[in-house]
């Protein structure tokens, strides 16, 4: 069982496994010929491996960025780190987490084909992760094993569409369409961030991000490669020079001279960004097509969700100015909790980029720049507080110097975790069946108002507005005044 279990997880926790074997499936439905499935199948395969290649090297560059800053600024406390919390989980939680997993995706497909939350959840490293977090809290509330693998597959189910669906109105004005969602645990923040950004918009005169003039000299900075390296090595270097270069030579860079390796640093995350965007241009060309067959012929009209950066190419200024503006969110609230004397959250980089670029992107298509500005630094001061309340409800795991580290699993962890201590297992199984009851009830609110919207639309007055409208239309001008005499 534990094999079998093992083989599972090597293919389905690796989302470019998971995403060609939706274009694989989505073009076969077409009845499209073998050469145009197996050159989408291995496109988007290679695609996805491109972005997360790309994520690698960006991931690469930040650790030690990480390490400087804790060492310049002699910070001391609970890193988030989604890596870190879940290998020390899985120790104890390992069969319960993978049954979690793969029971979750199944209920994930069957309420996407019968409620209008029609997404699939294809980022399955992350949600792997939140399927750990999920087996800890129901283990800490006592639920026999074989209940919390039952009581677990139906929360994570019930997370796998529903935190698409808080970003998707936010991800639409990004993307111009319905067609794609975004499917990370820092769905919330980046949600969080949207409204923000929404309700600072003012009157929407906030300029894009990509909109920047720079005069004739200056011309280099319209390249996004070069403003990111630039950008970057700027902030390198200042942490760099708090570290010391006696530090980062002996720790950091084996004896390399440090200003050397903080700028290679920086051109190295740029490289990353570079190749992520590279990465996403290819998926979004193959994975759209091709899940119209998923959509059409299997579970009707799904989207599907994927992971960050496939928002990045949309807003790639933002991407920076996202990641900077989170990651000072961060560091406002970590001086914050040293202030209360609570435990203390270190600003974990890598969950600052990922979701607070995306954060960024979502801001700037709201509010312009200033929406991308707030929506992240509101993501950063949400990942920062979210890790600090989660730690009570994970019981012993709370007290490892790691912790779960996007925002999802702050909102819904609390959820199950203040359901348990609430009123114990029956308040989180009460709770679940309600999630449940409520994702029908509004499946049935909506499909009646669509019917009641298309019965409307049908009665003869209505056809006969349209016919009219469509005359105009055709006519090229609007239908004639009536005559009044007047000249």
């Amino acid at each position: 069982m534990d094999a079998v279990l093992d083989v599972l997880l090597d293919i389905f926790t690796k989302p470019a496994v998971i995403v060609a074997l939706i274009a694989l499936i989505g073009l076969a439905v077409q009845g499209k010929g073998f050469s145009d499935v197996l050159k989408g199948t291995v496109r988007t395969l290679v695609g996805f491996l491109v972005l997360a290649a790309g994520a690698g090297v960006v991931v690469g560059s930040l650790d030690p960025f990480g390490a400087m800053f804790q060492s310049a600024f002699n910070v001391q406390g609970v890193v988030p780190n989604n890596e870190a919390i879940v290998a020390q989980v899985l120790l104890d939680y390992g069969s319960a987490a993978a049954l979690i997993f793969f029971f979750g995706m199944i209920i994930n497909i069957v309420l996407a084909a019968t409620t209008r939350f029609k997404y699939i959840y294809l980022s399955g490293h992350v949600a792997f992760y939140i399927a750990a977090m999920f087996a800890v809290i129901l283990a800490v509330a006592g639920f026999e094993p074989w209940a919390v693998v039952l009581w677990g597959s139906i929360a994570q189910g019930i997370y796998m569409v529903v935190s698409p669906a808080l970003v998707q109105p936010f991800m639409r004005r990004v993307t111009g369409t319905d067609d794609v969602a975004l499917g990370h645990t820092g769905g919330t923040g980046i949600a969080l961030g949207g409204l923000v950004a929404l309700l600072t918009r003012g009157k929407g005169t906030s300029k894009s991000t990509e909109e920047m003039n720079f005069p004739k000299g200056l011309g280099f900075l319209r390249d996004t490669t070069v403003i990111v390296a630039l950008s970057m090595a700027v902030i390198y270097i200042i942490v760099g020079l708090f570290a010391g270069a006696t530090y980062i030579e002996t720790e950091l860079s084996n004896g390399e001279n440090f200003i050397v390796y903080l700028l290679l640093l920086a051109a190295t995350f740029s490289a990353g960004v570079f190749i992520i965007l590279a990465g996403v241009r290819v998926v979004l060309a193959e994975i759209v097509p091709a899940f119209k067959g998923v959509s059409e012929k299997l579970v009707k009209n799904a989207k599907p969700a994927l992971d960050v950066p496939i928002v990045f190419t949309f807003a790639p200024n933002a991407v920076l100015i996202g990641f900077l503006s989170s990651f000072v969110g961060g560091i406002v609230g970590m001086l914050a909790m040293v202030a209360m004397g609570t435990t203390v959250i270190v600003p974990g980089v890598i969950a600052h980029f990922m979701t607070g670029a995306a954060a960024g992107v979502i801001g700037n298509a709201t509010g312009g720049r200033r929406g991308a500005v707030l929506a992240a630094f509101a993501n950063g001061i949400a990942i920062t507080f979210l890790p600090l309340l989660l730690l009570p409800v994970l019981g012993d795991v709370g007290f490892s110097n790691a912790t779960f580290s996007d925002a999802d699993y702050g909102v819904f962890g609390l959820i199950l975790g203040g359901l348990s201590v609430a009123g114990g297992q029956i308040a989180i199984m009460a709770g679940l069946v309600i999630s449940l009851a409520v994702l029908y009830t509004i499946t049935f609110v909506m499909r009646a108002r669509d019917k009641a919207k298309a019965k409307a639309e049908s009665t003869p007055e209505a056809l006969a507005a349209e016919e009219k409208a469509d005359e105009i239309v055709e006519a090229g001008h609007p239908a004639a005044a009536p005559n009044t005499g007047k000249h």
